[in-house]
Protein backbone atom coordinates (compact mmCIF):
# COMPACT_ATOMS: atom_id res chain seq x y z
CA UNK A 1 0.00 0.00 0.00
CA UNK A 2 1.09 3.31 -0.95
CA UNK A 3 2.16 5.90 1.66
CA UNK A 4 -0.53 8.39 0.12
CA UNK A 5 -3.64 5.52 0.61
CA UNK A 6 -2.11 4.74 4.19
CA UNK A 7 -2.79 8.60 4.98
CA UNK A 8 -6.06 8.33 3.40
CA UNK A 9 -6.89 5.75 5.74
CA UNK A 10 -6.11 6.94 8.92
CA UNK A 11 -7.50 10.21 7.77
CA UNK A 12 -10.78 8.62 7.37
CA UNK A 13 -10.28 6.50 10.59
CA UNK A 14 -9.98 9.40 12.56
CA UNK A 15 -13.02 11.86 10.74
CA UNK A 16 -14.82 8.46 12.04
CA UNK A 17 -13.82 9.06 15.30
CA UNK A 18 -14.50 12.34 15.73
CA UNK A 19 -17.84 11.98 14.44
CA UNK A 20 -18.45 9.38 17.00
CA UNK A 21 -17.04 12.02 19.60
CA UNK A 22 -19.78 14.69 18.75
CA UNK A 23 -22.62 12.26 19.63
CA UNK A 24 -21.87 13.43 23.53
CA UNK A 25 -25.19 13.82 25.38
CA UNK A 26 -26.41 17.04 25.79
CA UNK A 27 -26.92 17.59 29.71
CA UNK A 28 -28.68 20.09 31.99
CA UNK A 29 -26.65 21.32 34.53
CA UNK A 30 -27.38 23.66 37.23
CA UNK A 31 -25.80 26.72 38.72
CA UNK A 32 -25.25 27.87 42.31
CA UNK A 33 -26.98 30.77 43.58
CA UNK A 34 -24.45 32.59 46.19
CA UNK A 35 -27.33 35.58 46.74
CA UNK A 36 -27.58 35.63 50.64
CA UNK A 37 -29.33 38.52 52.52
CA UNK A 38 -27.68 42.11 52.96
CA UNK A 39 -27.86 42.01 57.03
CA UNK A 40 -29.11 40.17 60.07
CA UNK A 41 -31.23 43.28 61.17
CA UNK A 42 -30.63 45.93 59.29
CA UNK A 43 -27.16 46.85 60.23
CA UNK A 44 -24.51 47.18 57.38
CA UNK A 45 -22.00 47.42 60.40
CA UNK A 46 -18.77 45.22 58.95
CA UNK A 47 -17.14 44.47 61.93
CA UNK A 48 -16.84 40.88 62.34
CA UNK A 49 -15.85 38.95 65.36
CA UNK A 50 -15.13 36.00 63.56
CA UNK A 51 -11.92 37.75 62.45
CA UNK A 52 -10.39 37.25 65.61
CA UNK A 53 -8.29 34.68 66.48
CA UNK A 54 -9.59 32.17 68.83
CA UNK A 55 -6.22 33.72 71.46
CA UNK A 56 -7.72 36.75 71.30
CA UNK A 57 -11.50 35.66 71.78
CA UNK A 58 -11.56 33.44 74.69
CA UNK A 59 -8.98 35.58 77.35
CA UNK A 60 -9.36 32.43 80.13
CA UNK A 61 -5.45 31.30 80.44
CA UNK A 62 -6.70 28.05 81.47
CA UNK A 63 -9.51 27.81 78.67
CA UNK A 64 -6.86 29.04 76.11
CA UNK A 65 -4.32 26.10 76.98
CA UNK A 66 -6.90 23.40 76.77
CA UNK A 67 -7.37 25.02 73.24
CA UNK A 68 -3.90 24.87 72.50
CA UNK A 69 -3.08 21.40 73.83
CA UNK A 70 -6.03 20.02 71.74
CA UNK A 71 -4.96 21.41 68.85
CA UNK A 72 -1.86 19.13 68.84
CA UNK A 73 -2.89 16.22 70.43
CA UNK A 74 -6.91 15.72 69.45
CA UNK A 75 -6.83 12.28 67.65
CA UNK A 76 -9.93 13.04 65.28
CA UNK A 77 -8.10 16.46 64.68
CA UNK A 78 -4.57 14.13 63.69
CA UNK A 79 -6.86 12.16 61.53
CA UNK A 80 -7.87 14.48 59.20
CA UNK A 81 -4.17 15.76 58.99
CA UNK A 82 -3.58 12.54 57.67
CA UNK A 83 -6.48 12.42 55.11
CA UNK A 84 -4.91 15.63 53.58
CA UNK A 85 -1.40 14.26 53.27
CA UNK A 86 -3.38 11.18 51.50
CA UNK A 87 -4.96 14.15 49.09
CA UNK A 88 -2.08 15.87 48.40
CA UNK A 89 -0.88 12.57 47.74
CA UNK A 90 -3.64 12.29 44.70
CA UNK A 91 -2.16 15.47 43.16
CA UNK A 92 0.95 13.70 42.91
CA UNK A 93 -0.24 10.62 41.41
CA UNK A 94 -2.67 12.71 38.87
CA UNK A 95 0.49 14.85 37.80
CA UNK A 96 2.42 11.87 36.64
CA UNK A 97 -1.02 10.28 34.47
CA UNK A 98 0.15 12.87 32.36
CA UNK A 99 4.09 12.83 31.61
CA UNK A 100 5.79 9.82 29.61
CA UNK A 101 5.89 6.95 31.66
CA UNK A 102 9.93 5.29 31.15
CA UNK A 103 11.05 2.11 32.38
CA UNK A 104 14.57 0.68 32.56
CA UNK A 105 15.09 -2.83 32.32
CA UNK A 106 16.37 -6.24 30.76
CA UNK A 107 15.97 -9.75 30.87
CA UNK A 108 17.23 -13.52 29.74
CA UNK A 109 15.25 -16.23 28.71
CA UNK A 110 15.03 -19.30 26.00
CA UNK A 111 12.59 -19.62 23.32
CA UNK A 112 11.85 -23.00 21.06
CA UNK A 113 9.07 -23.04 18.20
CA UNK A 114 7.46 -25.90 16.72
CA UNK A 115 9.31 -26.81 13.19
CA UNK A 116 6.27 -26.88 11.38
CA UNK A 117 5.59 -23.28 11.78
CA UNK A 118 6.70 -20.39 9.96
CA UNK A 119 9.32 -19.17 12.42
CA UNK A 120 10.58 -22.43 12.67
CA UNK A 121 10.69 -23.01 8.86
CA UNK A 122 12.87 -20.40 8.11
CA UNK A 123 15.05 -21.00 11.36
CA UNK A 124 15.75 -24.16 10.01
CA UNK A 125 17.10 -22.82 6.84
CA UNK A 126 18.33 -19.85 7.80
CA UNK A 127 22.16 -19.89 9.15
CA UNK A 128 24.12 -17.96 11.60
CA UNK A 129 27.30 -19.26 10.77
CA UNK A 130 28.10 -21.12 7.11
CA UNK A 131 26.93 -24.67 7.45
CA UNK A 132 25.30 -24.35 10.60
CA UNK A 133 21.34 -23.79 10.70
CA UNK A 134 19.96 -21.97 13.75
CA UNK A 135 19.42 -24.03 16.86
CA UNK A 136 16.03 -25.41 17.78
CA UNK A 137 16.37 -24.09 21.60
CA UNK A 138 17.54 -20.06 21.45
CA UNK A 139 18.09 -18.16 24.36
CA UNK A 140 17.48 -14.62 24.15
CA UNK A 141 19.22 -11.56 26.40
CA UNK A 142 17.88 -7.75 25.86
CA UNK A 143 17.84 -4.86 27.59
CA UNK A 144 16.45 -1.57 27.04
CA UNK A 145 14.49 1.39 28.21
CA UNK A 146 10.57 1.16 27.21
CA UNK A 147 8.03 4.96 27.30
CA UNK A 148 4.51 4.93 27.50
CA UNK A 149 2.90 8.03 27.14
CA UNK A 150 -0.99 9.42 26.60
CA UNK A 151 -0.97 12.89 25.01
CA UNK A 152 -3.69 15.03 26.47
CA UNK A 153 -5.25 16.12 23.80
CA UNK A 154 -8.80 16.84 25.39
CA UNK A 155 -7.11 18.31 28.73
CA UNK A 156 -8.82 15.46 30.60
CA UNK A 157 -5.65 14.25 32.81
CA UNK A 158 -4.96 18.06 33.42
CA UNK A 159 -8.48 18.38 34.44
CA UNK A 160 -8.56 15.05 36.99
CA UNK A 161 -5.04 16.78 38.30
CA UNK A 162 -7.00 19.75 38.83
CA UNK A 163 -10.08 17.79 40.78
CA UNK A 164 -7.19 16.56 42.98
CA UNK A 165 -5.87 20.27 43.80
CA UNK A 166 -9.52 21.01 44.31
CA UNK A 167 -10.46 17.77 46.76
CA UNK A 168 -7.27 18.72 48.41
CA UNK A 169 -7.92 22.16 48.99
CA UNK A 170 -11.48 20.94 50.30
CA UNK A 171 -9.68 18.69 52.80
CA UNK A 172 -7.71 21.80 54.25
CA UNK A 173 -11.42 23.53 54.67
CA UNK A 174 -12.90 20.68 56.10
CA UNK A 175 -9.82 20.58 58.46
CA UNK A 176 -10.63 24.25 59.36
CA UNK A 177 -14.26 23.78 59.85
CA UNK A 178 -13.22 20.64 62.39
CA UNK A 179 -10.72 22.94 64.39
CA UNK A 180 -13.32 25.67 64.24
CA UNK A 181 -15.93 22.78 66.23
CA UNK A 182 -12.92 21.73 68.33
CA UNK A 183 -12.51 24.86 69.92
CA UNK A 184 -16.40 25.74 70.58
CA UNK A 185 -16.87 21.96 71.66
CA UNK A 186 -14.49 22.98 74.40
CA UNK A 187 -15.22 26.16 75.34
CA UNK A 188 -18.58 25.05 75.64
CA UNK A 189 -17.71 22.21 78.02
CA UNK A 190 -15.49 24.15 80.05
CA UNK A 191 -18.41 26.74 80.61
CA UNK A 192 -20.55 23.86 81.57
CA UNK A 193 -17.51 22.59 83.70
CA UNK A 194 -17.37 25.96 85.85
CA UNK A 195 -21.63 26.11 85.74
CA UNK A 196 -21.08 22.90 87.78
CA UNK A 197 -18.96 24.23 90.13
CA UNK A 198 -21.09 26.72 90.76
CA UNK A 199 -24.27 24.31 91.01
CA UNK A 200 -22.46 22.23 93.52
CA UNK A 201 -21.51 25.37 95.54
CA UNK A 202 -24.87 26.36 95.69
CA UNK A 203 -26.46 22.69 96.52
CA UNK A 204 -23.86 22.37 99.47
CA UNK A 205 -24.99 25.98 100.86
CA UNK A 206 -28.71 24.98 100.68
CA UNK A 207 -27.88 21.55 102.37
CA UNK A 208 -26.28 23.77 105.19
CA UNK A 209 -29.04 26.24 105.15
CA UNK A 210 -31.67 23.15 105.47
CA UNK A 211 -30.27 21.29 108.13
CA UNK A 212 -30.01 25.03 110.16
CA UNK A 213 -33.66 24.90 109.24
CA UNK A 214 -34.52 21.07 110.45
CA UNK A 215 -32.82 22.20 113.78
CA UNK A 216 -35.15 24.55 114.14
CA UNK A 217 -37.95 22.17 113.33
CA UNK A 218 -36.85 19.52 115.48
CA UNK A 219 -36.79 22.68 118.45
CA UNK A 220 -40.84 23.32 117.62
CA UNK A 221 -41.86 19.89 117.75
CA UNK A 222 -39.89 19.37 121.19
CA UNK A 223 -41.90 22.63 122.15
CA UNK A 224 -45.06 21.10 120.48
CA UNK A 225 -45.70 23.60 117.88
CA UNK A 226 -45.06 21.32 114.82
CA UNK A 227 -45.91 17.61 114.63
CA UNK A 228 -43.63 14.89 113.58
CA UNK A 229 -44.68 15.48 110.19
CA UNK A 230 -42.91 18.63 109.70
CA UNK A 231 -39.48 17.17 111.01
CA UNK A 232 -39.89 14.60 108.35
CA UNK A 233 -40.74 16.51 105.66
CA UNK A 234 -37.80 18.48 106.52
CA UNK A 235 -35.64 15.55 106.75
CA UNK A 236 -36.86 14.11 103.37
CA UNK A 237 -35.78 17.62 101.54
CA UNK A 238 -32.10 17.56 103.19
CA UNK A 239 -31.64 13.83 101.36
CA UNK A 240 -33.09 15.05 98.28
CA UNK A 241 -30.19 18.13 97.95
CA UNK A 242 -27.80 15.71 99.49
CA UNK A 243 -28.83 13.17 96.54
CA UNK A 244 -28.66 15.97 93.77
CA UNK A 245 -25.27 16.80 95.30
CA UNK A 246 -23.95 13.74 94.14
CA UNK A 247 -25.69 14.06 90.55
CA UNK A 248 -23.72 17.33 89.87
CA UNK A 249 -20.51 15.27 91.47
CA UNK A 250 -21.21 12.63 88.84
CA UNK A 251 -21.47 15.40 86.27
CA UNK A 252 -18.60 17.10 87.01
CA UNK A 253 -16.84 14.11 86.15
CA UNK A 254 -17.97 13.29 82.59
CA UNK A 255 -17.54 17.47 81.84
CA UNK A 256 -13.88 17.19 83.01
CA UNK A 257 -13.72 13.24 80.90
CA UNK A 258 -14.99 14.85 77.94
CA UNK A 259 -12.55 17.91 77.95
CA UNK A 260 -9.63 15.31 78.30
CA UNK A 261 -10.83 13.19 75.57
CA UNK A 262 -11.18 16.34 73.19
CA UNK A 263 -7.72 17.52 74.78
CA UNK A 264 -6.37 13.57 74.01
CA UNK A 265 -5.41 12.63 77.70
CA UNK A 266 -6.36 10.15 80.03
CA UNK A 267 -8.64 11.46 83.11
CA UNK A 268 -7.18 14.21 84.97
CA UNK A 269 -8.34 17.10 87.22
CA UNK A 270 -9.35 20.36 84.57
CA UNK A 271 -7.51 23.50 85.99
CA UNK A 272 -10.00 26.45 86.06
CA UNK A 273 -11.59 29.14 88.27
CA UNK A 274 -14.94 29.08 88.40
CA UNK A 275 -15.53 30.90 91.15
CA UNK A 276 -15.79 34.34 89.04
CA UNK A 277 -18.60 32.58 86.65
CA UNK A 278 -21.34 34.19 87.83
CA UNK A 279 -20.45 37.37 87.85
CA UNK A 280 -18.69 36.77 83.85
CA UNK A 281 -19.75 39.41 81.79
CA UNK A 282 -20.76 38.17 78.33
CA UNK A 283 -18.68 39.97 75.90
CA UNK A 284 -20.08 42.39 72.81
CA UNK A 285 -19.89 40.28 69.52
CA UNK A 286 -20.37 41.63 66.50
CA UNK A 287 -21.77 39.80 63.33
CA UNK A 288 -20.63 41.92 60.51
CA UNK A 289 -22.70 41.60 57.44
CA UNK A 290 -23.99 38.01 55.90
CA UNK A 291 -22.03 38.09 53.17
CA UNK A 292 -18.84 37.90 54.99
CA UNK A 293 -20.27 34.24 55.90
CA UNK A 294 -18.70 33.13 52.41
CA UNK A 295 -15.73 34.06 53.04
CA UNK A 296 -15.40 33.23 56.97
CA UNK A 297 -16.88 29.53 56.92
CA UNK A 298 -14.45 27.17 56.60
CA UNK A 299 -17.64 24.61 55.75
CA UNK A 300 -19.19 27.35 52.99
CA UNK A 301 -15.19 27.23 51.31
CA UNK A 302 -15.34 23.49 51.48
CA UNK A 303 -18.71 22.89 49.40
CA UNK A 304 -17.22 26.00 47.30
CA UNK A 305 -14.37 23.96 46.09
CA UNK A 306 -15.96 20.69 46.49
CA UNK A 307 -18.52 22.74 43.81
CA UNK A 308 -15.71 23.48 41.74
CA UNK A 309 -14.02 19.91 41.62
CA UNK A 310 -17.52 18.49 40.43
CA UNK A 311 -17.81 20.37 37.64
CA UNK A 312 -14.28 19.80 36.42
CA UNK A 313 -15.12 16.19 36.96
CA UNK A 314 -18.38 16.35 34.11
CA UNK A 315 -15.43 17.82 31.77
CA UNK A 316 -13.61 14.58 32.46
CA UNK A 317 -15.82 12.49 31.42
CA UNK A 318 -17.05 13.96 29.08
CA UNK A 319 -13.26 14.22 27.35
CA UNK A 320 -14.22 9.93 27.23
CA UNK A 321 -15.93 10.30 24.48
CA UNK A 322 -12.98 12.06 22.35
CA UNK A 323 -10.56 9.67 20.59
CA UNK A 324 -7.15 8.95 22.60
CA UNK A 325 -3.21 9.27 21.78
CA UNK A 326 -1.22 6.77 23.45
CA UNK A 327 2.66 6.94 22.24
CA UNK A 328 4.97 3.89 22.87
CA UNK A 329 8.14 3.70 21.90
CA UNK A 330 11.23 1.28 23.04
CA UNK A 331 15.49 1.36 22.69
CA UNK A 332 17.62 -1.24 23.69
CA UNK A 333 19.53 -4.33 22.93
CA UNK A 334 19.46 -7.66 22.05
CA UNK A 335 21.07 -10.95 21.15
CA UNK A 336 20.49 -14.73 21.67
CA UNK A 337 23.99 -14.55 22.86
CA UNK A 338 25.11 -12.06 25.79
CA UNK A 339 28.40 -11.68 24.68
CA UNK A 340 27.08 -10.31 20.85
CA UNK A 341 24.77 -7.38 23.16
CA UNK A 342 27.73 -4.99 22.88
CA UNK A 343 28.02 -5.57 18.97
CA UNK A 344 26.02 -2.41 17.63
CA UNK A 345 24.40 -1.44 15.46
CA UNK A 346 23.55 -5.40 14.87
CA UNK A 347 22.41 -5.91 18.55
CA UNK A 348 20.33 -2.69 18.42
CA UNK A 349 16.29 -2.95 18.80
CA UNK A 350 14.46 0.67 18.46
CA UNK A 351 10.51 1.07 18.15
CA UNK A 352 8.04 3.46 17.49
CA UNK A 353 4.10 3.00 17.84
CA UNK A 354 1.56 5.60 18.02
CA UNK A 355 -2.57 4.30 18.41
CA UNK A 356 -5.65 6.25 18.20
CA UNK A 357 -8.38 5.18 19.54
CA UNK A 358 -11.80 5.84 20.75
CA UNK A 359 -15.50 4.77 21.51
CA UNK A 360 -17.64 4.03 18.54
CA UNK A 361 -20.48 1.77 19.00
CA UNK A 362 -20.84 0.57 22.59
CA UNK A 363 -20.85 3.81 24.53
CA UNK A 364 -23.16 2.90 27.65
CA UNK A 365 -20.36 2.89 30.42
CA UNK A 366 -19.21 6.17 29.39
CA UNK A 367 -22.43 7.55 28.89
CA UNK A 368 -22.91 6.75 32.35
CA UNK A 369 -20.06 7.73 34.07
CA UNK A 370 -20.66 11.17 32.53
CA UNK A 371 -24.62 11.41 33.58
CA UNK A 372 -23.56 10.46 37.04
CA UNK A 373 -20.73 12.87 37.29
CA UNK A 374 -23.84 15.33 35.99
CA UNK A 375 -25.90 14.37 38.75
CA UNK A 376 -22.69 14.22 41.13
CA UNK A 377 -22.52 17.99 39.77
CA UNK A 378 -26.13 18.92 40.88
CA UNK A 379 -26.30 17.73 44.33
CA UNK A 380 -22.60 19.44 45.15
CA UNK A 381 -24.95 22.61 44.01
CA UNK A 382 -27.28 22.08 46.52
CA UNK A 383 -25.13 21.26 49.11
CA UNK A 384 -23.51 24.28 48.53
CA UNK A 385 -26.85 26.38 48.71
CA UNK A 386 -27.77 24.11 51.84
CA UNK A 387 -24.45 25.11 53.65
CA UNK A 388 -24.88 28.54 53.01
CA UNK A 389 -29.05 28.79 54.54
CA UNK A 390 -27.61 27.18 57.60
CA UNK A 391 -24.89 28.91 58.21
CA UNK A 392 -27.09 32.45 57.91
CA UNK A 393 -30.04 30.52 59.79
CA UNK A 394 -27.51 29.86 62.31
CA UNK A 395 -25.92 33.19 62.76
CA UNK A 396 -29.73 34.60 63.19
CA UNK A 397 -30.62 31.77 65.85
CA UNK A 398 -27.50 32.64 67.35
CA UNK A 399 -27.91 36.50 67.82
CA UNK A 400 -31.93 36.28 68.56
CA UNK A 401 -30.43 34.27 71.67
CA UNK A 402 -27.81 35.63 72.72
CA UNK A 403 -30.75 38.99 73.07
CA UNK A 404 -33.38 36.51 74.65
CA UNK A 405 -30.94 34.91 77.04
CA UNK A 406 -30.02 38.21 78.43
CA UNK A 407 -33.31 39.42 79.02
CA UNK A 408 -34.02 35.73 80.72
CA UNK A 409 -31.03 36.48 83.01
CA UNK A 410 -32.20 39.34 84.23
CA UNK A 411 -35.76 38.47 85.14
CA UNK A 412 -34.36 35.07 86.37
CA UNK A 413 -31.68 37.56 88.84
CA UNK A 414 -34.73 39.31 89.89
CA UNK A 415 -36.33 36.62 90.76
CA UNK A 416 -33.54 34.96 92.72
CA UNK A 417 -33.12 38.18 94.89
CA UNK A 418 -36.95 37.71 95.66
CA UNK A 419 -36.67 34.47 96.53
CA UNK A 420 -33.23 34.99 98.73
CA UNK A 421 -35.54 37.32 101.06
CA UNK A 422 -38.64 35.29 101.62
CA UNK A 423 -36.12 32.48 103.13
CA UNK A 424 -35.56 34.78 105.71
CA UNK A 425 -38.63 36.16 106.11
CA UNK A 426 -40.32 32.97 106.13
CA UNK A 427 -38.46 31.88 108.75
CA UNK A 428 -39.25 34.77 110.99
CA UNK A 429 -43.21 33.68 110.28
CA UNK A 430 -42.13 30.36 111.41
CA UNK A 431 -40.79 31.09 114.54
CA UNK A 432 -43.28 33.54 115.23
CA UNK A 433 -45.95 31.05 114.29
CA UNK A 434 -47.44 33.58 111.22
CA UNK A 435 -46.32 30.71 108.62
CA UNK A 436 -46.75 26.64 108.32
CA UNK A 437 -43.76 25.03 108.14
CA UNK A 438 -44.31 23.94 104.29
CA UNK A 439 -44.07 27.70 103.16
CA UNK A 440 -40.52 27.72 104.89
CA UNK A 441 -39.68 24.05 103.15
CA UNK A 442 -41.11 25.47 99.64
CA UNK A 443 -39.81 28.68 100.04
CA UNK A 444 -35.97 27.11 100.31
CA UNK A 445 -37.09 24.98 97.44
CA UNK A 446 -37.98 27.53 95.23
CA UNK A 447 -34.75 29.72 95.78
CA UNK A 448 -32.38 26.34 95.22
CA UNK A 449 -34.48 25.92 91.92
CA UNK A 450 -34.24 29.23 91.04
CA UNK A 451 -30.12 29.76 92.06
CA UNK A 452 -29.87 26.86 90.09
CA UNK A 453 -31.22 28.08 86.79
CA UNK A 454 -29.80 30.95 87.32
CA UNK A 455 -26.26 29.63 86.72
CA UNK A 456 -27.47 27.56 84.26
CA UNK A 457 -28.69 30.49 82.39
CA UNK A 458 -25.27 32.19 82.80
CA UNK A 459 -23.94 28.97 80.81
CA UNK A 460 -25.93 29.34 78.16
CA UNK A 461 -25.40 32.99 77.51
CA UNK A 462 -21.57 31.85 77.95
CA UNK A 463 -22.27 29.03 75.09
CA UNK A 464 -24.22 31.07 73.13
CA UNK A 465 -21.35 33.45 72.44
CA UNK A 466 -19.21 30.61 71.81
CA UNK A 467 -21.91 29.35 68.90
CA UNK A 468 -22.32 32.55 67.63
CA UNK A 469 -18.45 32.83 66.97
CA UNK A 470 -18.26 29.60 65.63
CA UNK A 471 -21.51 29.85 63.10
CA UNK A 472 -20.04 33.53 61.92
CA UNK A 473 -16.74 31.21 60.83
CA UNK A 474 -14.61 32.00 63.84
CA UNK A 475 -11.84 29.41 65.52
CA UNK A 476 -9.76 28.41 62.66
CA UNK A 477 -7.59 31.19 62.71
Amino acid sequence: MSNKRLLACLGIAFIALLNAACSVPRLVGKTENKLVPASYNNSQDSTNSAKSTWKEYFTDPNLAALIDTALFNNQELNITLQEIQMANNEILARKGAYLPFVTVGGGSGVDKVSRYTSQGAADAYSEIKPGKETPEVLPNSYIGAFASWEVDIWHKLRNAKKVAVMNYLASIEGKNFQVTNLVSEIANSYYELMALDNQLEIVQRNITVLTNALSIIKQEKEAAKVTELAVRRFEAEVFKTQSLQYEIQQKIVIAENRINFLVGRFPQHVQRNSQNFGTLIPTKISAGIPPQLLANRPDIRQAELQLAAAKLDVTVAKANFYPSLNITASVGVMAFNPIYLGNLPQSLIASLVGDLAGPWINKNAITATYQSANAKQIQTVYNYERTILNAYIEVVNQLSNIDNLEKKYNMKNNQVDALTQSTGISIKLFTSARADYMEVLLTQRDVLEARMELIETRMQQMNALVNTYRALGGGWK
